[in-house]
């Protein structure tokens, strides 16, 4: 019977353990590390999203699961964790948008779209009748204070960030972020969308390509659109290049050696 009770704790999501931790909602932040990674990164002038596609029910005949999401014109998401509780949330947040530009003639601040969301999140780690949402946000957002990039998580967390990934093997991502965000504010889009790339491509069990890769984009003077097909090719030729270099540089090696 010792397997059943595994943990006393965590039979629902309102119930302290003696510890302080409540268990339901780190397995909420579990699903959210189990999905394919992504990251975000901005610029003085612009915000950058990427998705890794790949994992899932994604095979040749299917196409992968859609990551990244227009919001309002100066507001989009990636995500990580359950896609479906994504979807949800990505509705509901439209409709916050719709709602305050309709109200206020105005499009909303990132940052209090964020503060909402966030709000809405804690709800379910408070109440025992629902779950909380299983799926990480990274949000785009740019304003009259310049572009944003914010997280969410489960527990109704948020913060904001220079650049971050998260999902699956997200942590080789973050390093390479880490390493390089120095760089990042006076980069242009190409150069940020390159970054995004590298990073996200430390994350990749196969090659990049335009089926396992999504990027969407906002800049001061462009709303949010996901990259088409045609757009993503030469973003994903400019990372591949190197990785080829580099093979080839270590079969020379090699020959020398031999």
């Amino acid at each position: 019977g010792r397997a059943m009770y595994r943990n006393q704790y965590d039979s629902d999501v309102t119930t302290f353990a003696p510890t302080g931790k409540l268990h339901q909602v780190e397995y909420a932040m579990n699903a959210v590390n189990q999905g394919s990674a992504c990251c975000g990164l901005r610029s003085k002038n612009a915000v950058v999203l990427v998705a890794n596609k790949e994992g899932g029910q994604a095979d040749d005949l299917s196409e992968h699961t859609e990551k990244i999401f227009a919001i309002d014109k100066h507001i989009g998401i990636v995500v990580a964790g359950l896609v479906a509780d994504a979807r949800y949330l990505s509705k509901w947040m439209i409709n916050e948008c719709l709602n305050h530009s309709w109200a206020f003639e105005t499009p909303i601040n990132s940052g209090r779209l964020v503060t909402a969301l966030a709000d809405k999140s804690q709800v379910y780690t408070q109440k025992s009748e629902k779950r909380p949402y299983g799926v990480g946000l990274l949000v785009a957002g740019i304003d009259k204070t310049g572009p944003h990039l914010y997280q969410t998580d489960p527990s109704g967390d948020f913060f904001e960030f220079e650049a971050n990934a998260m999902g699956n093997r997200s942590q080789s991502a973050r390093t390479y972020l880490e390493k390089n965000f120095e760089a990042f504010p006076d980069c242009s889009v190409d150069e940020l969308i390159k970054h995004g790339m590298l990073a996200i491509k430390s994350t990749a069990q196969d090659p990049l390509s335009t089926r396992n890769v999504s990027i969407g984009v906002v800049t001061k003077d462009n709303a949010f659109r996901l990259l088409s097909e045609e757009e993503l090719r030469p973003h994903i030729e400019a990372v591949k290049d190197e990785e080829v270099e580099a093979a080839e540089d270590e079969k020379k090696e090699d020959e020398k050696e031999e």
